[in-house]
C-alpha cells in the first residue's frame, strides 16, 4: 500500500491553521483549488472526512481533530530530527516551545525573546503564558520556566536547573499605605489586607526568619489570586500588601509606584528555574535560551 503524500498532510494542517482553503493554500504557495484537492485526496486515502465544509466556515470533524493532533507530533519529530543534525554544528534552529509564568509577562520576557530571535534567525518561538504547571512532555514544550523552590516530588522525566536566585520583598502602593498606614512590625500585618497567592484552592502564606527559625505571618486576606501577574497588578492598584520577587517590582520601586514594606524582615529567596525533558541531548535552541536566561538574570545555574 503506497504511503500518504506527506505534502497533502502539510496542506491539510495549513488549511486548518489558516481557517480557509484560500489562506491555507497561500501559506503553501498554492491556489484554493489545489489546496482543496490535496485535502480531498487525503480524505479519500484515509476513508474519513477530516473537515466539515460550509460556504462560510471550516471545522474539524472528530477524525480530523485526531489526525491534526497526530500531524503536530509529526512536525515536532521533524523539528527534533533537524535539531539533532544542527546540534553537530551547535547552531539553533527549529521551533522553541516555552511555558512561562504570566508574571514574567511582556515586560520581562519580550526583551529576552527579541534578543534571542535576533541572535538566532533560524529559530521560531511559541510561548504559553500561564501560572499553572505545564506537563512539558505531554504538552510538547521544550522548556518551562518556574518561580519558587525546587519541588521535592520532581518529575523524573525532567531536569530542573536553577537559573538565578532573587529576593522576595513586601510591597504596597503609596495610595494604600497613605490610607491604611505603614506597618511597623510583622504583628501589624494582621490589621492589613494581604494579597496571597492561591494554588488549587490552597492559600500560600508568608513566612519570615526570626530568632534562627521561620515564623508565619498572620495577615488578613480578602483577595487571593492564582496569577502572579494579577497579584502584581493588584498591588499597583492599591488592593493591599504583596510579597513579590525583586526582579518583578524593581522598576516599580524605583519609579515610586510601589514602596517596600518592613524592609528589615528577612524573607526566603525565590528561585528562577528551568525545567526541560531528560532526553540525553539538549537541542541547541534550548541550550542557547537557557544560556541567555542565565546571562540576563545573573544566576549561577
Amino acid at each position: 500500500m503506497p504511503r500518504t503524500n506527506l505534502n497533502d498532510i502539510l496542506i491539510f494542517m495549513a488549511v486548518v491553521d489558516a481557517g480557509s482553503f484560500i489562506a491555507g493554500g497561500q501559506a503553501m504557495g498554492l491556489s484554493r483549488s489545489a489546496a482543496g484537492k490535496a485535502v480531498t485526496r487525503l480524505e479519500e486515502r484515509l476513508g474519513a472526512r477530516l473537515l466539515n465544509r460550509t460556504t462560510r466556515t471550516l471545522s474539524l470533524t472528530d477524525e480530523g481533530r485526531v489526525f491534526y493532533d497526530q500531524g503536530l507530533q509529526i512536525l515536532a519529530s521533524v523539528d527534533e530530527a533537524e535539531a539533532s543534525i544542527a546540534g553537530r554544528s551547535g547552531l539553533p534552529r527549529g521551533v522553541l516551545r516555552l511555558a512561562v509564568p504570566d508574571v514574567f509577562g511582556p515586560l520581562v520576557m519580550l526583551p529576552l525573546l527579541e534578543k534571542y530571535l535576533r541572535t538566532w534567525p533560524d529559530v521560531q518561538v511559541e510561548v504559553s503564558f500561564t501560572d499553572h504547571a505545564a506537563d512539558i512532555v505531554e504538552d510538547g514544550f521544550d522548556l518551562a520556566i518556574g518561580i519558587g523552590a525546587k519541588s521535592s516530588a520532581a518529575d523524573s522525566r525532567l531536569i530542573t536547573r536553577v537559573i538565578a536566585s532573587d529576593k522576595v520583598l513586601l510591597c504596597a502602593s503609596p495610595s494604600y499605605l497613605t490610607e491604611r498606614g505603614v506597618p511597623n512590625d510583622m504583628a501589624d500585618l494582621a490589621a492589613h489586607d494581604c494579597l496571597f497567592v492561591t494554588s488549587r484552592g490552597q492559600r500560600q502564606g508568608w513566612r519570615f526568619r526570626s530568632g534562627g527559625g521561620w515564623i508565619k505571618a498572620q495577615g488578613r486576606s480578602r483577595l487571593r489570586l492564582d496569577s502572579g501577574e494579577a497579584l502584581h497588578d493588584a498591588a499597583l492598584a492599591g488592593f493591599g500588601i504583596a510579597l513579590l520577587p525583586n526582579f518583578i517590582i524593581a522598576a516599580d520601586l524605583t519609579a515610586g509606584r510601589l514602596r517596600q514594606v518592613l524592609p528589615d524582615l528577612e524573607t526566603d529567596d525565590t528561585k528562577i528555574l528551568a525545567h526541560y525533558s531528560d532526553k540525553g541531548v539538549l537541542e541547541p535552541r534550548v541550550r542557547c535560551f537557557i544560556d541567555l536566561l542565565i546571562e540576563e538574570f545573573g544566576g549561577q545555574g
